[in-house]
């Protein structure tokens, strides 16, 4: 008798959840429940972006957030204030600092002390609103230093992910391998090679059994960059199934 093979699944995540950015998050989700046919997405919810939207002290958002959860989306940590306030030794790091965001790195140059303390802080915060444990940790940006590495193996999440994959990090086995889509609204320059990259990805990402696919609020500042989210949705639906983090534990 054969064995099936495991469907081909399409991981959908919209990043940067929280009180400071409430209307875009639902036009966002909107989009993904009407692609994806209901909640199948995860969130990554920001406790309180820049210091500035606590969201700790809204009520509101944060029945909002535990009626998500309730009907299915999957919410991770992402960071504490998604804000990047250290300074970086090496040029490494300094150069992720620089160019792979625009100072929102929070957890690249953060001590291994540090880094637990807010990933614990966040964890604890997010499920006592959503009545539930959280699917993993996600830094803010995809990025991650040393002392952050080890935090993650410290506090027990129990998935993480970057750029290019998703890991357990309590003994570091690589779940899935393959470049994250997704798109920048910054500048000019960054729509066009984030469109571009996400064209190229419809056809040189189909062989993966998993593509990950992540949207963020400045999305939404950008007819052209929706239209193609949309887009990149509908072909990748065309050959796989709307799939959980949790899948890839077995849950």
């Amino acid at each position: 008798m054969s064995v099936s093979e495991p469907p081909r699944r399409l991981l959908a995540s919209i990043h940067d959840v929280g009180p400071r950015f409430e209307a875009e998050i639902d036009r966002l989700a909107e989009g993904f429940e009407r692609r994806l046919s209901g909640p199948h997405f995860a969130m990554l919810v920001v406790p309180d972006h820049w210091s500035e939207a606590p969201l700790a002290r809204d009520a509101a958002f944060q029945a909002r957030l535990r009626g998500w959860a309730d009907r299915g989306v999957e919410m991770f940590v992402h960071g504490w204030s998604h804000r990047d306030d250290q300074r970086h030794r090496g040029a490494l790091a300094a150069f992720k600092a620089r160019r792979m965001t625009a100072g929102e790195g929070e957890f690249l140059g953060l001590g291994r002390a540090e880094a637990a303390r807010r990933m614990r802080d966040g964890r604890a915060l997010i499920e006592d609103v959503i009545g539930r444990p959280v699917a993993g940790f996600i830094a803010p940006a995809w990025l991650y230093g040393e002392g952050a590495i080890r935090a993650l193996a410290d506090e027990g999440f129990a998935l993480a992910e970057d750029h290019l994959k998703v890991w357990r990090p309590v003994d570091g086995a690589t779940l899935v391998r393959g470049p994250v889509v997704s798109w920048a609204s910054r500048s000019r320059a960054r729509k066009a090679s984030s469109l571009a990259f996400a064209a190229l990805a419809r056809f040189a990402l189909r062989p993966l059994p998993v593509v990950r696919l992540a949207v963020h609020p400045g999305d939404t500042t950008s007819p052209a960059l929706l239209a193609d989210i949309d887009r990149t949705l509908a072909a990748f639906l065309a050959d796989r199934v709307p799939g959980r983090y949790g899948d890839l534990m077995g849950k």
